[in-house]
């Protein structure tokens, strides 16, 4: 067995290495929503290529009206036109109009253009070597646009995750070794996590080559893998020490590990991997991409467990308490803690106040939840010091930042073609949009003075000739129109603009489709939106179905979902007051004014949060239920319960809430919102959740804990849990 997985890994290792590089931070989007055909439209009836902008912002120690600097910048942009995949470049003086040049002269902004999809970031890659290489002396020049901020994230979401690695297994180990205090038991869960890792970055590369795949799906397989790898092996592990004790027969130890603690880290896991699998139920293969990296992850995790991890502990025998450098009685001991018994009879003495207490905590948590804001943060979802960052600030203060947000209008003339008489509807849809709040400029063919950016003669017979060659469609039966706002547009101001235009749109009485990429955004949002209460909804379902089979109970199921849907309620209310309100966002590194959370952010939290917390259920239950099966009266079987599971309980919590904070620190703020998210929940799910709230639930709720109708109990399979 051992041979089959060291086999599978060094296979594994040449295609998991490559997997990062092949993954991307572009949302995508909907295969037939409205900017789809707007884009679709472009590219087929008006022949537009040059879709993808590049921004870049000059300083020169010389204002543009110095002789020297034009030439300089005449040599810079020449050569820029050479730049493989650069397709057309925009000077600066071409633009005058929307505010691209800084009052003292010294600041331009400039435009280039690049493919759309296929070979963006190579073309981008190119760009920026040749400003870092070829830029004039004396002039500085910044990269910003949709293209370096989607790359940007990728890049540094990349090194978070490394860095995040590099730090948690260190610290993890400490924590394993204080629980164990030997270090063949400590280095056994990391090595069960190092192996469904690779091996799950290697299924993730071969992801890539049928869709996009998330830069977050490596955060997901690494956050479930480290988490969830350690916290089952952590179980396996303290289980086998246990058995070896009775005979000290090794093989039959690890059967019997299998056998109990083996079969709730299976079951455990298949809860993990149903609410993992929410997050393909939405019709975005960026978002599905995450939810088959997490399945994929989970169940290899839960394979290495059952198959690798006894295998070791078969060839190693006695030899998994050596070499024993701690004797730590608290944390080492296979028995009942007497604090945690103690513990759980004051918590079942009064069980009224641990469950009011506990829920008004958690709800009051959670209610900043109710102003959760979803879309796309773009380059304010990475910190300051990322260039593409750094560089959209800087041309906000120009006042050009609208030219990342543009939106496209195409009009549909049906069966007429553009001429004399439908001119005039042309111009007064233009004017009217012209007129909208928050509108700096809009691309038709009526030009006004201030379009021309200064330019006379033959230049401004160009730039018209231009303008009209792109606002009509080589049949003359659509219509084009694009407007930019005054500033660059977050997640939140995109729709009451939008509304404006819809608005304007609608009195024309021409038919239209309204597109560009703030327009895209939302659509994105909204399709996760509405997909999340059917996620939802299919995996309460299912771990309903599951915990009745394995509890033969329908209280517990109902309890369960309750209980876990608490803790993913106070951990969004925590993560809006800190990222979308700014509340001590600071102390994390988590810039402000970001408004709203990332789209994936409510339904990833949720699959991740909801299967984890299963987890800590699992191992309470199942005791519970193995106390009572024995004899035990309702009340003492949870004593007995959270005596025995309490410590395994609080140190998997450990390991996860390491993990889960080394990815807090990071320049991608979805990372560092992923991580504050799971941080909080765990440390509230192994505390207040699953060691005072719910032994009060269950000792309230009584006999009724085992209420299962004898004709439901005839019709389900049987399945016993124990560990």
């Amino acid at each position: 067995m051992l041979l089959v997985w060291a086999l599978a890994v060094l296979a594994c290792i040449p295609f998991a290495s490559r997997a990062p590089a092949r993954l991307s931070a572009d949302p995508g989007s909907l295969t037939d929503s409205e900017s789809a055909r707007v884009t679709a439209l472009l590219k087929d009836r008006f022949g537009e290529r040059d879709t993808n902008t590049v921004l870049l912002l000059v300083r020169s120690d010389r204002p543009e009206n110095d002789p020297r600097f034009r030439a300089d910048y005449a040599r810079f942009v020449a050569g820029l036109e050479g730049v493989p995949g650069v397709t057309r470049v925009t000077r600066y003086d071409a633009i005058r109009a929307y505010h691209v040049t800084s009052d003292d002269g010294r600041e331009t902004l400039s435009l280039a253009q690049i493919p759309l999809r296929e070979g963006a970031s190579e073309a981008l890659r190119s760009l920026r070597n040749y400003v870092a290489r070829e830029h004039p002396a004396g002039f500085t020049v910044h990269v910003t646009g949709g293209q370096a901020i989607a790359d940007d994230f990728t890049g540094y979401a990349e090194s978070d995750t490394k860095r995040s690695e590099l730090t948690a297994l260190p610290l993890t180990g400490v924590v394993l070794l204080v629980v164990f205090g030997a270090l063949v038991a400590t280095g056994l869960p990391l090595a069960m996590s190092v192996l469904s890792i690779t091996v799950a970055m290697a299924g993730l590369y071969g992801l890539t080559t049928f869709t996009a795949v998330s830069t977050f799906a490596q955060s997901v397989v690494t956050l479930l893998g480290l988490g969830a790898g350690i916290d089952y092996a952590l179980l396996m592990v303290n289980r086998f020490r246990e058995e070896l004790k009775r005979d000290g027969d090794a093989p039959r130890a690890a059967e019997r590990t299998v056998m109990t603690a083996g079969r709730s880290v299976a079951f455990s896991g298949l809860t993990v991997a149903i609410a993992m699998a929410a997050l393909i139920i939405p019709p975005l293969s960026f978002v599905r991409s995450m939810g088959f990296g997490g399945v994929l992850v989970v169940l290899l995790t839960v394979l290495s467990s059952v198959t690798a991890l006894p295998a070791c502990f078969a060839l190693l025998g006695e030899r998994v308490n050596s070499p024993r450098l701690l004797r730590l009685n608290w944390s080492q001991n296979a028995g009942a803690s007497a604090a945690w018994t103690a513990f759980a009879r004051r918590v079942t003495a009064r069980p009224w106040v641990a469950v009011v207490s506990c829920t008004a905590v958690l709800l009051t948590l959670a209610s900043p939840a109710v102003q959760l804001k979803t879309g796309y943060a773009g380059a304010f979802g990475l910190t300051p010091g990322v260039e593409s960052r750094d560089a959209l600030q800087d041309v906000q203060r120009l006042g050009a930042g609208g030219l990342l947000s543009n939106f496209e209008v195409v009009l549909n003339l049906g069966d007429r073609r553009y001429g004399p008489e439908s001119r005039g509807t042309f111009r007064r849809v233009v004017t009217d949009l012209r007129a909208l709040p928050g509108v700096r400029a809009v691309l038709s063919p009526f030009v006004q003075a201030s379009d021309l950016g200064g330019a006379g003669g033959t230049d401004a017979l160009g730039q018209i000739a231009t303008l009209t060659r792109r606002s009509v469609s080589a049949d003359r039966h659509l219509l084009r129109v694009t407007v930019i706002p005054d500033r660059y547009l977050r997640a939140d101001q995109i729709d009451p603009f939008e509304r404006r235009l819809r608005a304007s749109l609608d009195r024309s009485g021409l038919p239209y489709l309204l597109g560009g990429a703030p327009v895209g955004e939302r659509e994105f949002t909204r399709a996760l939106t509405r997909a999340t209460p059917v996620a939802v909804g299919v995996v309460f379902a299912a771990t309903f179905v599951l915990l009745m089979i394995a509890f033969r109970s329908l209280v517990i199921p109902l309890k369960s979902i309750v209980m876990n849907s608490l803790t993913v309620g106070a951990a969004y209310g925590v993560v809006v007051l800190v990222v979308q309100r700014g509340v001590g966002s600071h102390l994390l590194g988590i810039p402000d004014g970001v408004g709203v959370l990332d789209s994936s952010l409510p339904l990833l939290l949720f699959a991740v949060l909801f299967g984890l917390s299963m987890d800590y259920e699992i191992f309470l239950l199942s005791r519970v239920q193995e106390e009572y099966l024995r004899g035990a009266s309702n009340d003492e079987a949870i004593v007995l319960a959270v005596g025995r599971t309490a410590r395994i309980i609080t140190s998997a919590a450990a390991i996860m809430f390491i993990v889960f904070c080394a990815f807090v620190v990071g320049r991608v703020v979805v990372n560092k919102s992923i991580g504050l998210g799971l941080a909080v929940a765990v440390l509230l799910d192994a505390t207040l959740v699953r060691l005072v709230l719910v032994p009060g639930l269950l000792k309230l709720a009584g006999r009724w804990n085992w209420w299962l109708p004898a004709w439901l109990d005839r019709l389900l399979p049987r399945f016993t849990l124990d560990h």
